[in-house]
């Protein structure tokens, strides 16, 4: 049996403002949308160029309040080279994005950004 991850699903509660986030800033494509007024609700498949694992937005037409993250997530995680050049370009944004941080043995060299809804985009060093 062959297996592969294929999506991540956020929800959102501004779509426009999401799609401005995730291409403009992070450099991503929409590569499929799939709308459905009579349950008021779509789904924005959205892919960095080359990479098969995708995004889900789900936007639902009723959401008014900010959805509530909880404790249990973490991170979406994106592997750049050139992290510092990055870091200053996204500090640039207008979005809310953490200091360079580096773990204490040496294997990784990360940011974090801050999506419209508050998800946490973890930017590391490749």
């Amino acid at each position: 049996m062959s297996k592969k991850m294929i999506h991540t699903c956020v929800r959102v509660k501004d779509l426009e403002k999401s799609l401005i986030f995730y291409k403009e800033v992070l450099g991503m494509q929409e590569v499929r949308r799939l709308d459905y007024p009579e349950n008021k609700f779509t789904l924005v498949y959205l892919a960095l160029p080359g990479d098969e694992m995708e995004l889900e937005l789900t936007y639902n037409y009723d959401q008014t309040e900010s959805y509530e993250l909880g404790n249990g997530y973490g991170h979406i995680a994106i592997g750049v080279n050139g992290l510092v050049d990055t870091h200053e370009e996204l500090s640039q944004s207008g979005y809310d994005v953490t200091e360079l941080k580096g773990l204490s043995d040496g294997a990784a060299t990360y940011f974090f950004i801050k999506d419209p809804d508050g998800y946490k985009i973890e930017i590391v060093q490749l």
